[in-house]
């Protein structure tokens, strides 16, 4: 029973369980009852989400340094107590129940959902 991570609005997979947005803003022109049924997401989590500060360095990022700013700027976010807790709720419950955690980016390798995985995985969630 993982943690699939996903991109809000694709279609859905399988037994993924519970969507979760860990976005920023909601999805522009899309009703809020329509979320869920458009495969964006079944909760919106913006916990889990860079702030507006870090959303906007990482739309800037053009190189690897960059980025890896971005990402440790991000893990310290995750790393307020809040958001760890948070964390570390998903990864308990990854070991009981199928969900998935998404964000809008077309490739994870350059979106915060790459460094979601990771700190999943850190905390023993089983992610797929």
């Amino acid at each position: 029973m993982p943690v699939h991570i996903v991109q809000l609005g694709s279609p859905r997979r399988p037994h993924e369980g519970l969507r979760l947005g860990t976005v920023r803003r909601p999805p522009r022109g899309v009703p809020k009852a329509e979320f869920a049924r458009r495969d964006f997401y079944d909760a919106w989590v913006p916990l889990l989400s860079p702030s507006t500060q870090l959303v906007a360095e990482a739309r800037a990022v053009q190189d690897a340094p960059a980025w890896e700013a971005f990402r440790r700027k991000f893990k310290a976010e995750m790393n307020q107590p809040a958001a760890s807790q948070m964390l570390d709720l998903l990864a308990a419950l990854s070991h009981h129940t199928s969900l998935a955690v998404g964000c809008y980016c077309e490739e994870e390798a350059h979106c915060h959902r790459s460094v979601l995985r990771e700190l999943l995985e850190a905390r023993g969630a089983d992610v797929i």
